[in-house]
């Protein structure tokens, strides 16, 4: 009887998944086109499945193999069934191997099982609780209903087996593990994550983040296209495939352990903010939430649709908003959360899309943004500064402007770091650096206006591309090889933003350029004498652009052995600095600086050197801290001595004329 009601089993089961498939694939669609590669997309999925996320999924080593068994297996077991079961091509080799599937995916949710016995505050419970039954529903219905097509049960057990009554059971425990491993993988439930996650891989909105490589820059806004959206205002604005990137959340929590906003008790969960994005791609509430909410927020006060607003106007009709606008302000965008993700989400781009909309099209920039970005526009700096004493800090220094040099080897980017008294310092130690490496160089001194990074992360998209146009335009009357800044959001914007408005640069941030002149041999140091040394990683030069080596080799030349703090390289704690965050000030429970300070505390460090205008400003705000803070810079110029006479002559290479950036 079981034979005879496998097949029907098997294929009502995919028969109601495509069905599935097609009303979530409609879901999807409710946004708005993205160019995608449709064919090269699938092919790369595998890959991009097997690599480049299991090289996320591989850092914590019993949950990657506890997935490489049950997901392969799955996989493996499903194939194999169809094939055995469903189409009855039943032989030793494909029953062999459905059975080894099978017990390999059984294994697996053992773990999973076991993980969720006691499971971290960070996992979604609810329908999320039942996998661990599932998966072992499935597993273990599909190795006993495959035992017979072998031939190897003893006569006894195939007796047994053969009762109709325990066969209806078998064939109960399957229908349970077949309606949630294909039914529920398109239709709703704790392996949704698997349809859409593949998807989302083949179609992600930035391809160039697989195979290795790294994609961080926001995308630009078409401000010449009359009907070109200015942000997110509801869930149908997000593109087709930001929609499917929300629907393959997994709820791991690996973003809420690691966001600093969260951590604070501000209004922010990373997690919950997507699966608020999934309520508003459906319609209904998030009243069957089951994972941490926003902090001060209960779960159940949050509802929308495809169509409706995501954030409610202060005017508007009565009712509850997907999302509250402090949610989406409290966000510093240091992309811990992008970084730790296994489905790859890009959530940072979701908030600046949402923060677009209310900045340009509602004007609801809180706190100090509108003032900030109104001094952006009326003296290109954000503190409202006269633009002509940007360089009076410098009046001893007689620093070459390109105005008067035309071209040099390195432009200096100062950055708005030339406003304020302490990034002064960190200025004039990088002056002293490149003046004892002999490097030619020359600053854009009043020309230089902000990168506009500020606006950008505020969602002034428009403020942004006028300041980097003009600066664009400013860059392409002198020629140089390379810019070098003390900023790291600068040197992002610069490096990774401009180029799609037409100012292709190759920039270095200092640490890193002075490590350059350090291997060169352009400079050399005294031995450190100082007490125990951490060192804070920013997020705009590390997680977004990978540069984590040359900070700690600078201090390693210095001969300082780092005291690294537990979250550190890729998983350093964010300063609360970024994104706006100081400027939005949106209040939590307790500060993000302090915590990081108390994570430098912890390191016994008495000194944390950093390689950031913003880390140092809020990291040297923090009240009754037990460490000084000093830019890499600072560290440099202090430690300087006169070169060997034998490497007097020792200089990296000058670039011919024709090789300078225009």
């Amino acid at each position: 009887m079981l034979e005879t009601l496998l097949p029907i089993l098997i294929f009502s089961a995919l028969a109601l998944a495509a069905i599935g498939a097609m009303r979530r694939i409609r879901l999807w669609r409710q946004g708005r086109p993205a160019q995608v590669d449709l064919l090269r997309g699938l092919a790369a999925m595998p890959r991009r499945y097997l690599v480049d996320l299991h090289h996320v999924v591989a850092r914590d080593k019993v949950m990657s193999n506890t997935h490489v068994a049950t997901a392969g297996g799955f996989v493996a077991a499903a194939a194999l069934m169809i094939l055995v079961h469903g189409l009855g091509l039943a032989n030793p080799i494909l029953g062999g191997l459905l059975l080894a599937a099978s017990a390999t995916m059984f294994v697996g949710s053992c773990f999973v099982a076991r993980r969720r016995r006691n499971p971290p505050a960070r996992l979604s419970k609810g329908p999320w609780m039942r996998l661990p039954k599932s998966l072992m529903a499935f597993s273990l219905g599909t190795f006993l209903i495959t035992l017979p097509t072998l031939g190897i049960l003893p006569a006894g057990l195939s007796q047994v087996m053969g009762h109709w009554i325990l066969a209806l059971a078998l064939a109960a425990v399957l229908v349970w593990g077949l309606g949630e491993m294909f039914f529920g993988m398109t239709w709703g439930g704790p392996m949704k994550h698997a349809f859409a996650g593949a998807l989302h891989l083949a179609f992600h909105r930035r391809a160039e983040r697989f195979g290795g490589g790294r994609s961080s820059g926001l995308k630009a806004l078409n401000l010449d296209d009359p009907e070109a959206k200015l942000g997110v205002e509801k869930p149908a604005d997000f593109t087709w495939n930001q929609l499917l990137g929300f629907d393959a959340c997994v709820q791991c929590g690996r973003c809420e352990a690691v966001c600093p906003a969260f951590a604070a008790g501000q209004p922010l969960n990373p997690k919950k903010l997507i699966q608020d994005m999934v309520v508003g791609l459906a319609g209904g509430s998030d009243a069957h939430y089951a994972g941490s909410p926003y902090p001060g927020q209960p779960v159940g006060d949050h509802a929308g649709s495809p169509d409706g607003p995501i954030v409610l106007s202060p005017t508007g009709h009565e009712g509850k908003a997907l999302v509250d606008a402090e949610t989406l302000w409290s966000c510093t965008t240091c992309r811990a959360c992008v970084e730790e993700c296994p489905m790859m989400i890009e959530h940072v781009d979701a908030i600046v899309d949402m923060r677009r909309h209310l900045t340009l099209e509602r004007g609801q920039t809180p706190n100090k943004g509108a003032e900030v970005l109104d001094n952006l526009i009326a003296t290109d700096n954000p503190g409202g500064f006269d633009p002509g004493s940007r360089l009076h800090w410098a009046a001893d220094l007689n620093l070459p402007l390109m105005a008067d040099v035309q071209q040099a080897e390195v432009l200096l980017w100062l950055g708005d770091g030339a406003f304020d008294m302490r990034n002064q310092r960190t200025l004039r130690a990088l002056i002293k650096i490149l003046h004892a490496a002999e490097v030619e160089f020359a600053v854009l001194g009043t020309e230089e206006r902000d990168s506009g990074d500020v606006a950008r992360r505020l969602g002034d998209e428009a403020t942004f591309q006028s300041l980097a146009k003009r600066n664009i335009a400013t860059l392409a009357k002198y020629r140089f090889q390379r810019i070098v800044t003390c900023d790291p959001h600068s040197f992002h914007v610069l490096g990774n933003e401009y180029g799609e408005l037409g100012g292709h640069y190759e920039v270095r941030h200092h640490s890193t350029f002075i490590a350059e002149l350090y291997e060169a041999g352009r400079l050399a140091f005294a031995p450190w004498k100082g007490g125990g040394v951490t060192y804070h990683d920013p997020c705009y030069l590390g997680r977004y652009n990978g540069e984590f080596d040359a900070p700690r080799n600078v201090l390693k030349a210095l001969g300082i052995e780092v005291k690294e703090m537990q979250r550190s390289g890729f998983r350093s704690r964010c300063c609360g600095g970024g994104g706006g965050a100081p400027i939005t000030d949106i209040p939590g429970e307790r500060r993000i600086p302090d915590m990081r300070m108390n994570d430098v505390k912890e390191s016994g460090a008495e000194l944390v050197a950093v390689g950031c205008p913003q880390c140092t400003a809020m990291l040297e705000g923090v009240v009754d801290a037990t460490a000084e803070v000093r830019d890499i810079a600072e560290l440099v110029a202090d430690a300087l001595v006169a070169r060997p006479a034998a490497s007097g002559d020792v200089r990296a290479p000058q670039p011919a004329a024709e090789e300078m950036t225009p």
